[in-house]
């Protein structure tokens, strides 16, 4: 069993913000390093390019300029920020949180709470869940929650099963009040994790388990460790399943829902959910061919795209949905 909760009213989205890299790497680009082809990967994934963070540019620098974007958006200072969720299993250091670094660099007041959420591709639903509690609470009026990964840094580029998958990027909305103003609101959020699929999506080393040595380095512990099968089989299943009860919690049916915004990982994984859940894969906003698996990243960086192109319009329902290594999964449906 996940938690699981109902919104009737208290809080919406009120701005959205994404940043990517400069620097594109193509399917061409990852033939000329591993064994693998473009056709290949197209077929099997979707993925066409992703982008990679430049030398010297840390997930903080990607997630403080996605919030500075979040917060043009909104219409907000920074100092009108109360709490700072950062869902990211790439963090600057272990040790303090990515959000403390985001706090300094778009300039939220010293005293504001800031923490890492760490639940890999479902983070940002998880960090969405929580900043929508705080703020139907009463506790924050204007929560920001950024989505960001810096992953080009913690794969193996000589495995050719994972490196052709990831890329870096990060996505922020801003969690405010709904002053009962009719400008949509968050309808339900939902949360679930499974550890005993711990082991198929992970990085072993670096941990308490397996620190830092010669050795682990040796044997690149280092880098995420995969077993795609397994991952996508419970992937197509609890997405499914998450997406369904999202709905009904949210008093949407499947035919009344105008967009899925989902994390981004493979489009194979995603034409399952859509057959499974019974919304065409025409209703699903994707934008993997260009950026590949950000990770916490994708959903927020796939919402604005699609609020800024207008694609996703004021009055729509929209289900977000994600599962990545935990098993972590989560869902949310907001009215736009």
């Amino acid at each position: 069993m996940g938690h699981a909760t109902t919104v009737t009213a208290g809080s919406r989205i009120s701005g959205t913000g994404h940043y990517v890299p400069s620097h594109v790497m193509t399917n061409r680009d990852l033939e000329a390093r591993v064994d693998t082809t473009d056709q290949w990967i197209v077929e099997r994934t979707g993925i066409r390019e992703r982008r990679i963070a430049a030398e010297g540019e840390a997930t903080s620098d990607m997630a403080a300029e996605a919030a500075r974007r979040a917060l043009a958006s909104a219409e907000l200072d920074p100092r009108d920020i109360d709490m700072i969720i950062v869902a990211t299993v790439t963090p600057d250091m272990p040790l303090p949180s990515t959000a403390v670094f985001v706090q300094t660099k778009i300039g939220a007041r010293n005293d504001c709470p800031a923490f890492d959420i760490a639940a890999a591709c479902a983070g940002f639903c998880y960090a969405l869940s929580i900043a929508d509690k705080f703020v139907r609470a009463g506790a924050a009026k204007h929560v920001m929650v950024v989505g960001v990964e810096l992953l080009s840094r913690v794969v193996d580029w000589s495995d050719r099963s994972t490196c052709v998958l990831f890329g870096d990027g990060a996505g922020a909305v801003v969690v405010s009040e709904s002053r009962g103003d009719g400008r949509g609101g968050i309808l339900s959020t939902a949360i679930h994790a499974d550890g005993s699929y711990a082991s198929a999506l992970r990085i072993p080393g670096g941990g308490s388990v397996e620190p830092a040595s010669a050795r682990s380095l040796e044997l690149k512990r280092h880098f995420v460790d995969m077993n795609g099968r397994e991952i996508f089989k419970v992937a197509v299943k609890n997405l499914s399943s998450a997406s369904a009860a999202a709905l009904t919690a949210a008093g949407v049916s499947a035919d009344d829902l105008d967009w899925v915004v989902p994390h981004q990982a493979n489009l194979r994984i995603l034409e399952g959910v859509a057959e499974r859940t019974g919304v065409p894969l025409t209703r699903f906003y994707l934008n993997l061919a260009k950026y590949g698996n950000t990770s916490s990243a994708s959903i927020p960086i796939a919402l604005d795209e699609a609020v800024r192109e207008g694609a996703i319009k004021a009055g729509q329902s929209v289900l977000f949905c994600a599962l990545g290594g935990g098993v972590a999964w989560g869902s949310a449906v907001i009215r736009w």
